[in-house]
């Protein structure tokens, strides 16, 4: 089965089928990453909470990790939009991306402590700047540099959220362009 297989037989819904053509839209006129993600954030946002955006098997989650459905990704790779699913309690490392982002919390809520790195060589360290809890409608964009952060469902209950990526996502399997040891004092 070739990659192009795969991607036409994911289940989808008409709401997202709406949802990736006004974010094509938006990519397709080749802006800064950062203007790209503030224009793909404003066509998220309408989307999120709604019952018809996702398939119940888009929502399941897994006891291991938190767990990725890629729910599209551009024929020419040029984005991705992906379901994260999270259990009480699950997280990602401390890390930045390959490309820029946008995300939206569809159910529950997410928290993220974003970071910037200070120093160089040996010398560099990672400084939280801020935490955030985003709420189910909350959306929030950004692109590298500057894009270090990690997040986790600090909640008691599930947590969905959707990620578009000016990345395939199905060529590198994540976003994730470094990882990194997190502050001593978050260990």
């Amino acid at each position: 089965m070739t990659t192009t297989d795969v991607r036409t037989r994911r289940a989808t819904t008409p709401r997202l089928d709406r949802l990736v053509q006004e974010v094509r839209e938006a990519v397709r006129q080749n802006l800064p990453g950062e203007r790209t993600a503030h224009l793909v954030a404003r066509r998220l946002a309408p989307h999120l909470g709604a019952g018809d955006l996702l398939t119940d098997a888009q929502c399941e989650g897994s006891a291991d990790r938190y767990r990725q459905h890629v729910l599209h990704v551009e024929e020419d790779g040029g984005f991705s939009v992906v379901a994260l699913v999270w259990l009480p309690g699950q997280r990602t490392s401390v890390h930045d991306h390959v490309s820029w982002c946008v995300t939206g919390v569809h159910e529950g809520r997410e928290h993220e402590r974003r970071y910037r790195l200070t120093g160089e060589g040996a010398a560099a360290r990672l400084v939280a700047t801020e935490e955030v809890v985003n709420e189910r409608g909350d959306v929030c964009g950004f692109a590298p540099p500057g894009d270090i952060h990690r997040v986790w469902n600090g909640g008691t209950g599930k947590a969905v959220s959707l990620h578009i990526y000016g990345a395939d996502i199905d060529r590198l399997g994540s976003s994730v362009r470094r990882v990194y040891e997190p502050p001593a004092d978050e260990r």
